[in-house]
């Protein structure tokens, strides 16, 4: 056999060549570790859970135990895909972060820099409209019904003070 012949077969991709190995892998704008098997490495994305990424990775086919930095473009390409149109993928809606979203109606999965921005947004609009969990934020205080008698003091005065007793 020639060298051009075997050439030719690996760019054909009858013979697999082991692929070349990514320290660090961008993806849906956050540098992910390559080391790390791809479920894990997966929810390092703001906005990806490990139920979410369970999910992908069952929906993509690719085995959960890979290594991030072993996948090929195409792999990270179809992962960032089904990570973008999660509903088209068949992927339930009680997964997403943004169910019947107030603005266009529809169930979206939002990530990175537009979870926090959509987050910030949501509270000032709750401020906005004077609700009870608009004035607890404002205000500092748990809005979720928490007990707040002795947690939550965020550097105030903690515990009681006694009176000095007097000598008479």
């Amino acid at each position: 056999m020639q060298l051009t012949s075997v050439v030719s077969l690996i760019e054909t991709g009858i013979i697999k060549m082991p692929r070349e190995f990514q320290y660090i892998i961008r993806f849906a704008g956050t540098d992910i570790d390559g080391t790390q098997p791809v479920t894990y490495a997966l929810t390092n994305v703001k906005g990806v859970g490990i139920k979410l990424a369970n999910a992908i990775i069952e929906k993509s086919g690719i085995s959960p135990e890979a290594r991030m930095g072993f996948l090929s473009s195409s792999e990270v390409e179809r992962i960032e895909d089904i990570l973008k149109n999660p509903a088209k993928y068949g992927i339930p809606t009680w997964l997403l972060n943004r169910r019947k979203d107030r603005d266009t109606g529809n169930n979206l999965h939002i990530l990175g820099s537009d979870l926090v921005l959509q987050t910030k947004n949501d509270i000032d609009e709750l401020k906005k409209m004077r609700s009870w969990r608009g004035f607890r934020h404002s205000y500092g205080l748990k809005a979720r019904g928490q007990r707040t008698r002795t947690t939550g003091r965020k550097g105030k005065a903690i515990g009681v003070k006694k009176k000095q007793v007097r000598r008479q």
